[in-house]
């Protein structure tokens, strides 16, 4: 099976290096038969691909723990479904995942681009295959995940490490493949954009052929992050669900900067402006995805998420340097084709505001980049390396964060090309007397705090925004087609899918930052308490029943029972463990007792146990519109679902072609 595996990664390789050449030879020759042939070669390297990651998932289930990399991220006391998770808990198997999500794609953009987009596809092939090259050229000169061990050797003779006790939790079964999917995939429009360039098609058709292909990669980037969030939160026990952690920054970067392209195409397909500034966002994200890699892989940075440290550091890096000098020479080649003829004619206008609204969302991203790079560049400059705490990106982001809420109120209130000063009172009126009279009563309620005033003012300005346009379209619909409320609702959704759908998403992101605020009046306390004795926590009585001890057939458990009353009644008893697993156990691993409800969180964590005492250490939270995070990430998914959507007009369009 290793000689299988590895002889599927080395095929693959040369049909995708075949793919390229015939590819290129189309392009100048225009010979259909090498268009033909580069097509089935990279059909055929991404289905290779794909069957070496599923032999890689069939030897951890079956336990070949002969082949060193199934001995190292498997064990037979770990459940088949966390055996499934070992692909992508190593450096060989995430990099096999990623060529493997990479040759799903290059499948998927072949079949639905097989009698479209002639003129481009040739190049989108030699980008594709280009990418796939690089992964399978790493993979089979230095990490190769069919590795066989020496014959005898103890690992292979005990049944495997086993997965690292982290990755034992259902997110992480969901999460790095949602991170994938996102990462991997905005390499389709960045290979449009290359292709647009290399054959001067600068017009809007790339960008309605790859809206879709955007749409997908962006909203599995942000469920991902907002899933490692999820799995921060009840993992690893600090009762918080984002630290700006390196590894973390680098998967939102993208999702920022993708934000930010779909946001700015949508000014090019309506008003034919923004060419340069739209190719330019494509190739920044998909840098980024390249560069999130090889900060994962290289070791230059410490987190909790990085693989161990490596030799691929200077090979990712240099494909880095690789493709951004690339992107360089081809804008610097087609700027004059990418100059747009069209100008900005006010300030005033919804074109400014999604300019504006991408320039802030670019400033917030290069804040995270200079923060999470800042180590590296000051022991380049000073000889020590300076880590940049989570103070610095608090402070900086959570200004830009609050400009961007304004922009997202501002924009949909505002009219294509100028907007007279009798629409901007009409418009603004309602939007702003919501915000301000959201203020003043929270201040009334005795909210004191800065940031979580301005954003309660602020998202019920962006949230009155958005109910006066809904209300708006379905008052024009009942007027010009005599439906009802929800009929015309639906319509006037289903007719402009994009726009609704965007609404949506808004939506959610207002539900984020509410929970966002709630981080304000979060409380803690770490105590110490023997079996009977209380702690009492903003209004709630923490009492210990009993800890004792459980053993399971992988690990063992230290669990505490921790009553939990208000006002003299039961709410519920909280179960934190402390555990410590097989071929792990200078890594104990604390399981997270959490009790949500709509408005706060009960959060408790196990420290210690004090044999001398017979006490435990106990970190007791009370976090505030948690929930309002998750239920956020819902609502923007779903909001994303409706944009990607066909609407009615497009499937009659499809069934009167078919």
């Amino acid at each position: 099976m290793a000689l299988f595996g590895a002889t599927l990664i080395q095929l693959a390789f040369l049909l995708t290096l075949s793919a390229i050449g015939m590819s290129a030879w189309y392009f100048w020759k225009q010979d259909l038969r090498f268009y033909v042939g580069a097509r089935r070669s990279l059909i055929g390297a991404s289905l290779l691909v794909i069957g070496a990651a599923l032999t890689l998932i069939q030897q951890l289930l079956v336990g070949n723990y002969a082949l060193e990399y199934v001995a190292r991220y498997s064990s037979r006391t770990n459940d088949g479904i966390y055996k499934i998770a070992g692909l992508w808990a190593g450096m060989e198997g995430s990099l096999l995942f990623w060529a493997s999500v990479l040759g799903t794609y290059i499948f998927l953009v072949s079949y639905f681009n097989r009698k479209r987009n002639r003129t481009l596809m040739p190049i989108v092939n030699i980008v594709l295959g280009i990418v796939m090259l690089f992964f399978l050229f790493i993979i089979i000169n230095f990490e190769n995940p069919f590795r066989v061990l020496p014959l005898g050797t103890a690992i292979e003779a005990q049944g495997g490490t086993g997965l690292n006790p982290l990755l034992q939790n259902w997110a992480m079964l969901i999460h790095p493949p949602l991170l994938y999917l996102g990462y991997v995939g905005f390499v389709v429009p960045f290979a449009f954009a290359v292709a647009a360039l290399v054959t001067k098609r600068l017009d809007a058709t790339w960008i309605r052929s790859t809206r879709r292909w955007t749409l997908i990669p962006w909203l599995f980037l942000g469920a991902g992050v907002i899933l490692g969030g999820r799995w921060a939160y009840v993992e690893l026990g600090w009762g918080g669900y984002w630290a700006w952690d390196p590894v973390e920054n680098a998967s939102f970067l993208p999702w920022l900067t993708g934000t930010a392209y779909l946001h700015s195409v949508i000014i090019q397909e309506k008003k034919n402006m923004l060419k340069m500034w739209n190719v330019v966002l494509i190739m920044i994200t998909f840098t980024l995805t390249i560069f999130g890699t090889y900060l994962t892989r290289s070791g230059i940075l410490s987190s909790v998420h990085a693989f161990a440290a490596t030799d691929l550091g200077i090979w990712f890096f240099g494909f880095v340097v690789f493709i951004i000098l690339s992107c360089v020479a081809l804008l610097v080649w087609r700027k004059d084709e990418l100059s747009s003829q069209r100008r900005l004619e006010s300030f005033t206008s919804r074109e400014s505001g999604f300019l504006f609204n991408n320039m802030i969302f670019l400033a917030l991203a290069m804040a995270i980049l200079w923060g999470t790079m800042f180590p590296i560049l000051s022991e380049a400059v000073r000889g020590v390396q300076i880590t940049v705490g989570s103070t610095y990106f608090n402070r900086i982001t959570a200004p830009i964060g609050m400009l961007l809420l304004v922009l997202v109120g501002v924009g949909p209130l505002l009219s294509w090309r100028r907007t007279s000063r009798a629409t901007l009172l009409r418009n603004f009126t309602w939007p702003l007397a919501a915000g301000t009279g959201t203020m003043v009563i929270a201040m009334l309620l005795g909210m004191r705090q800065v940031y979580p005033l301005i954003i309660a003012g602020l998202v019920a300005f962006v949230l009155a925004g958005i109910l006066i346009e809904t209300v708006n379209g379905i008052r024009a619909r009942r007027r010009l087609a005599g439906e009802g409320v929800f009929l015309a609702l639906r319509s006037m959704i289903d007719k402009n899918r994009s726009r609704y759908g965007g609404y949506i998403v808004h939506i959610g992101i207002l539900c984020m930052f509410i929970g966002f605020a709630g981080k304000a009046f979060s409380t803690e306390q770490d105590v110490s308490l023997g079996q009977g004795e209380s702690e009492i926590l903003k209004g709630y009585t923490f009492t210990v029943d009993r800890f004792y001890t459980e053993e399971h057939p992988s690990y063992s458990a230290f669990i505490v029972d921790l009553a939990v009353e208000k006002q003299h009644r039961p709410v519920t008893v909280l179960r934190p463990e402390r555990r410590h697993y097989t071929n792990w156990e200078d890594q104990p691993n604390t399981e997270v007792a959490l009790f949500s409800r709509p408005l706060e969180d009960l959060y408790a964590i196990v420290g210690g146990y004090d044999p001398e005492s017979d006490k435990v250490l106990l970190k007791i939270m009370i976090n505030p519109l948690v929930q309002m995070v998750w239920l956020g990430g819902i609502i923007l998914i779903l909001g994303t679902l409706v944009a990607l959507l066909p609407s009615r007009a497009e499937r009659k369009a499809k069934e009167v072609t078919a």
